[in-house]
């Protein structure tokens, strides 16, 4: 019986594989592979669809989103000036051992300058801490008013805009601490001073890119609103005592402070000294028309002196310095000084009551003449508006 021929052999698994690997490996293969993609890329159809899906769409997505943090950011500080003085919230007290000098040269007229060194290692350490109150009482907010979780703020993120906006707040709180308690402690002045510097900081860095600097004057001019009403109130404690009127209270001096020292940036600045004027020449019409023996007479009567010193503070300190700076608003500017011409002129219908009115804004429009007089003769200022302060 003959035995069956044996079969070939088959091949074996892997020389299959090395053969698979060996025709994808090659490069013919790679090149037509590629050659596809090309040719896929190009068709008119996939274009078409490529082109029309994300980018108009998220351009859209993302620039709706952006009006309507804008517009929610707008009506926060709409609603801050409306609700002002509701807030009573009281602060934890701070563990503060050292004494800041934020304060020193209050009601000075040339307080001394500080030398240009490098930050201590203790205000990087303050600074952090004020980081974190702010961000422990924006919390606390959001859950007493249900905000919703979206208005929480990542200190850690870009959004400077709504820090701005926090610390604007944190800083009124404070005042309103130092008048219910019609004194100022040294975690006022520790915290204060890291609010300025914080919002100062906070303030160029969003101004040297040119963005929304709409929404930046409103939050600033709702700052200097908020502080102006309190730096034009009586304590209750003054108000309630037998002694009479005591003029204005280290409360009132200490916001005034604030206002002088935020005015380091002419931004801030001008704002404050427009709005101040404008202040000066409303009292004024009040108290013209006011009964001399009314309680709220020796208030505005204070108030208005108060005023005018703080418009001399900003001149005399800062002045020269905003009119060196390229990026000054000229328009602004020319308010400001037109706003306190009128302050002078309706002062000057309460010559017969108190001419010591008079007296003290010539003296403030006297040294605004003698600072802007050099601009003014370099074309930075209109030469009608500069004639009119040497009237």
């Amino acid at each position: 019986m003959a035995l069956p021929k044996p079969r070939p052999p088959t091949p074996t698994a892997s020389a299959a594989t090395g053969t698979s690997s060996s025709r994808i490996d090659s490069p013919s293969l790679k090149a037509a592979l590629a050659m596809a993609l090309i040719h896929y890329n190009r068709l008119p159809g996939k274009a078409n669809a490529t082109a029309g899906t994300s980018p108009p769409s998220l351009l859209h997505w993302k620039r709706k989103a952006k009006d309507r943090k804008r517009e929610i950011l707008r009506l926060r500080e709409e609603l801050k000036v409306l609700q002002d003085g509701v807030r009573g919230e009281e602060m934890e007290p701070p563990v503060a051992s050292c004494r800041c000098h934020f304060f020193d040269g209050c009601r000075d007229l040339r307080p001394q300058q500080g030398g240009g060194g490098g930050e201590h290692w203790v205000d990087e350490v303050l600074r952090r801490r004020f980081l974190r109150l702010v961000r422990w009482k924006e919390k606390r907010r959001r859950v007493d008013r249900s905000l919703p979780s979206s208005s929480l703020i990542d200190f850690n993120s870009e959004d400077e805009m709504q820090q701005l906006s926090m610390s604007t707040d944190f800083l009124v709180e404070l005042s309103d601490g130092i008048f219910a308690k019609s004194e100022a402690g040294h975690s006022f002045a520790t915290f204060s001073h890291q609010a300025v510097d914080f919002i100062l900081a906070t303030l160029k860095n969003i101004l040297s890119s040119e963005r929304e600097k709409d929404l930046v004057g409103e939050i600033i001019d709702s700052l200097v609103t908020r502080l102006m009403k309190r730096m034009c109130t009586v304590p209750e404690k003054l108000v309630t005592s037998d002694s009479g009127s005591t003029g204005c209270s280290d409360a009132q001096f200490s916001v005034q402070h604030l206002f002088r020292k935020l005015g380091n940036d002419e931004f801030f600045g001008q704002r404050v000294i427009l709005v101040v004027s404008q202040k000066i020449s409303n009292v004024s019409e009040r108290l013209f028309l006011a009964d001399p023996f009314a309680d709220a007479f020796p208030d505005m009567h204070d108030n208005i002196f108060i005023m005018i010193q703080l418009l001399e503070f900003l001149i005399s300190d800062y002045m020269k310095v905003w009119l060196c700076c390229e990026h000054i608003n000229k328009r602004l500017f020319e308010e400001c000084t037109r706003s306190i011409l009128k302050a002078r002129n309706d002062l000057q219908i309460l010559e017969n009551m108190n001419g010591l009115y008079v007296v003290y804004i010539e003296r403030v429009v006297g040294r605004l003449a003698r600072d802007v007089a050099p601009a003014a003769h370099q074309g930075k200022l209109d030469l009608e508006v500069f004639s009119k302060l040497l009237c």
